[in-house]
């Protein structure tokens, strides 16, 4: 029987002095008291554990039990007695076994667990852990900042809750785990805390390090991807309780602030590798995009943030943050940089930003970055707020900030539809200068000629593709349109006079050119189609079709005939806006001979 084992083992080192314990005492030991533990026999093994003269033996010899121990706390139903019996168990050998061996059987248990098992397992050791690490005299910062990794990676696997329905569930208990974890670093942070207060040059510890790692860990798992916005039914949302939690460290430790203004710029790396540096650097950006978004969108820490910014220069410290979210393709992160990069925007005010912050990389690279959001992304809320954030920024520069961007997203959006919108700004623009309500040398006279140089212009001369650039021709037609009828040739404020004959040259003549190839192609495939129709005396026949470049999906005649009629249409809208240019053109240089005559 197991607890007859147990039983002679005990009598047997009983008589024996703690030095002269041998391997093998320790090896029947563990198998006698997992034998009880498995065959059910948890109260007897209890009963052994807190007999006063088996201290010493359990002491050096009980750590060994914690394995099959959080095993069997595992398997049993929460209201069953053997369970409670195991968990005073564990209770009797963080008071009695050595911190040290207690300390690596506890992490130990945690490292292994994995699945399901996760934060039940972390939830069950977490407060013997810290009892363990308080205990702790020597390392103390190392164990704890180990522990906290560990039980970090075990936990960054899992799936994070999303939708009010996960989170209310909360399945695998990571909510629930997480601000465990937090109150399981509460007593250490209240360590750094005091010795902070004691001596106002403590600045730098192990032990603040530690936590600060920590931070960084939790802004990077599970915060940047958690939702923060209040659900109805969910009175203490888990995450935002984690959120203002982590901030709350930051904030003791006195490492928030810095964390804002000073690591932007880029910590200093202890890492020999350069793999190892990329990863750890990607990470700090990961965190530190995080952090961001919880102090400017959610406003977690914002009563402690000093009011003496300008919002400008509160752009300019975040548009690293931003970048850095708006190249993930998750929905979850991606709306995050979204809504930083929109919550710095509306702290402006129009035409406030200088042109001179463009020459900062990250300010060209963020709008490229969301017209990819624009173009790519496949929810259409987040496309549909690229496109008004990006407008956002158009309205807070400068002229000649404006004037620079445009030049920027033209050349290097490469997509139709976003050169149209860009042209469309231009056109309102040059509407604003035209009529005094807001001068600007950058949208009249040889800059705007400079510019329309991009703009009224065929990519690829009379080949250019018609219809996949459609809406940049229409909003091109549009804008000269405008150009003609607002702009009298004796004034030429905006300089089109001037430049008429290399507008025909490069835009309107290949327009003309490339109008008639294109509908000679699509009226002959319209004819082949039909007659092969015909052919066939089937009209669900599937074939395949290749428009503006790109072959389609299969489809019946029927409805490639009716892509090819709507294509047709398109070059027809084309060509009637480029007649009416062209006749407006006409009638004002008639005019202005007529007067001359």
């Amino acid at each position: 029987m197991a607890v007859d084992e147990l039983q002679a083992i005990i009598q047997r080192c009983q008589i024996l002095e703690e030095a002269d314990f041998k391997g093998e005492d320790y090896d029947l030991f563990q198998v006698a008291g997992q034998k009880c533990l498995e065959d059910g026999y948890a109260a007897q093994l209890l009963e052994v554990i807190q007999n006063e003269k088996n201290k010493v033996i359990v002491k050096n010899m009980g750590w060994n039990l914690i394995s099959p121990l959080v095993r069997c706390i595992l398997a049993y139903k929460q209201e069953d007695d053997k369970r409670e019996h195991c968990l005073k168990i564990l209770d009797q050998l963080v008071q009695l076994c050595s911190p040290k061996e207690l300390f690596l059987g506890l992490l130990e248990q945690i490292e292994q667990t994995s699945g399901e098992q996760v934060c039940q397992t972390v939830m069950l050791l977490l407060q013997p852990l810290q009892t363990v690490l308080l205990k702790l005299q020597n390392k103390k910062a190392y164990s704890v900042g180990l522990s906290l990794a560990v039980i970090m990676n075990q936990l960054t696997p899992l799936p994070v809750p999303y939708t009010k329905e996960q989170i209310q569930e909360d399945k695998l208990g990571l909510c629930q785990c997480c601000n465990a974890v937090v109150d399981f670093a509460k007593p250490f942070v209240n360590e750094v805390v005091k010795n902070m207060e004691k001596s106002s040059e403590y600045n730098d510890t192990e032990l603040k390090e530690e936590l600060l790692k920590f931070c960084m860990k939790s802004l990077q798992y599970p915060l940047l991807t958690a939702e923060f916005e209040q659900v109805e039914g969910i009175e203490e949302h888990p995450f935002r309780c984690f959120a203002a939690e982590i901030i709350d460290i930051l904030l003791h430790i006195r490492e928030l602030m810095p964390l804002v203004f000073v690591h932007h710029k880029g910590r200093r790396s202890y890492w020999e590798n350069q793999e190892f540096e990329d990863i750890e650097q990607k990470n700090s950006a990961d965190s530190l995009a995080c952090l961001s978004y919880l102090m400017f969108v959610q406003h977690f820490g914002i009563n402690c943030f000093p009011m003496v910014f300008s919002p400008s220069y509160l752009l300019q410290c975040n548009m690293t943050h931003i970048e850095v979210l708006l190249k993930r393709t998750e929905e979850s992160i991606l709306s995050k940089g979204l809504d930083l990069f929109e919550s710095c925007l509306l702290r402006m005010e129009d035409n406030s930003l200088l042109h001179q912050y463009l020459e900062f990389r990250n300010f060209i690279n963020v709008p490229q970055d969301l017209v990819k959001v624009m173009t790519l992304c496949p929810i259409e809320l987040l496309r549909k707020k690229s496109l008004n954030i990006l407008q956002l920024f158009i309205d807070k520069f400068d002229a000649e900030g404006k004037y620079t961007l445009f030049r920027c997203l033209l050349k290097t959006s490469n997509h139709a539809g976003v050169e149209g919108y860009v042209i469309k700004n231009i056109k309102d623009q040059i509407h604003l200068s035209l009529t005094k309500a807001h001068d600007s040398v950058w949208f009249t006279g040889h800059h705007l000629i400079s510019l329309l140089d991009l703009v009224l212009l065929l990519p690829e001369g009379a080949e250019t593709d018609l219809l996949q650039n459609s809406d940049r021709i229409m909003a091109s037609l549009n804008l000269l349109r405008y150009l003609v009828i607002k702009d009298c040739e004796s004034d030429n404020q905006t300089g089109v006079w001037t430049a008429l004959a290399k507008i025909e040259k490069n835009f309107l003549k290949p327009l003309h050119v490339g109008l008639n190839m294109s509908k000679a192609h699509y009226e002959a495939e319209i004819k082949n189609k039909k007659e092969n129709r015909r052919e066939a005396h089937n009209s669900n026949t599937i074939c395949s079709l290749t428009v503006s470049g790109e072959k389609m999906p299969a489809m019946p005649t029927e409805m490639q005939l009716q892509v090819l009629h709507s294509a047709l249409f398109t070059f027809d809208l084309i060509e009637s806006v480029l007649a009416r240019v062209e006749e407006l053109i006409e009638v004002k240089v008639k005019a202005v001979m007529d007067e001359n005559i």
